[in-house]
């Protein structure tokens, strides 16, 4: 079995970018820092949502399915920096060379953790291979890599799903509650940076694992669409996944579970 690695990652803005690009006094807070850039996005184009470039990486969520073990981690701030964040996601795709899986990665995740990368001098070969690496298998990635949009390497369920038309993307949210899983719980990508300023990064980390956990359970209903596997095997899948999460003392996924009363087809 190819380890299946699925992540997410949380931004706030890049305060110290944007000072340095606009040149701000430094006697202005974070907090105005911040709505200004805002406001200078909704005067450009109506939103506030800044560019992926000064987007900082504050958690990058993953969650790991190989062989028998299924396991949820973060590499989040302010434990370890920016940077190290970065490369140590990337590090692990360096070891396992998994299949990785996201929604909507190739459309923000992806482009947000290579710009911030090459700010912070990430070194990531394997991940960058496009057939003209140094390893033993560098040729197969020429026609199966991380970076092509229409390879499984990297599996964009968002935008597979939506056959790469934006206009017919739906929210992970809705779909994995349609589907019966529990979906998002108390927070949004909207309130990451509020919840930030307030000093709630476990908040923001708990909230990123439930994401990825949701983006698996919707993978696992897509191989089973797909053709990969059984209806049996997809129902004991969401058995097992069920069980490991009861395995985690942690009140985020004892609320997950409580959402997800039953495991159904």
């Amino acid at each position: 079995m190819v380890p299946v690695l699925v992540f997410d990652i949380e931004t706030i803005p890049d305060v110290p970018g944007l000072r340095r690009l606009h040149d701000l006094p430094a006697d202005l807070s974070d907090d105005e820092v911040a709505e200004l850039a805002f406001q200078q996005r909704r005067a450009q184009n109506g939103s506030d949502f800044l560019p992926l470039h000064l987007q900082r990486v504050v958690t990058i969520s993953c969650a790991l399915r190989a062989r028998d073990a299924f396991k949820v981690w973060s590499l989040a701030a302010p434990e370890i920096g920016e940077g190290e964040i970065i490369q140590r996601f990337f590090d692990g795709i360096e070891k396992f060379t998994p299949q990785i899986v996201s929604w909507n990665g190739g459309g923000f995740d992806l482009p947000v953790l290579h710009y911030r990368g090459l700010i912070h001098g990430v070194v990531a070969p394997r991940y960058w291979d496009l057939g003209d690496g140094d390893y033993a298998d560098s040729r197969d990635f020429k026609w199966n890599n991380y970076i092509s949009r229409y390879h499984t390497r990297h599996l964009d369920l968002m935008d597979l799903l939506a056959m790469y038309q934006p206009r017919a993307s739906a929210p992970l949210d809705d779909l994995a509650k349609l589907m019966g899983f529990p979906g998002k719980l108390g927070m949004d990508g909207g309130k990451v940076w509020q919840a930030w300023q307030e000093g709630k990064a476990d908040e923001i980390r708990d909230y990123c694992e439930t994401d990825v956990v949701n983006t698996y359970l919707v993978s696992t209903r897509f191989r089973l669409m797909r053709g990969e596997v059984s209806r049996e095997e997809h129902l004991a899948e969401l058995a097992f996944i069920k069980a490991e999460l009861a395995k985690l003392d942690k009140p985020h996924w004892q609320e997950f579970l409580a959402a997800w009363p039953e495991v159904t087809a």
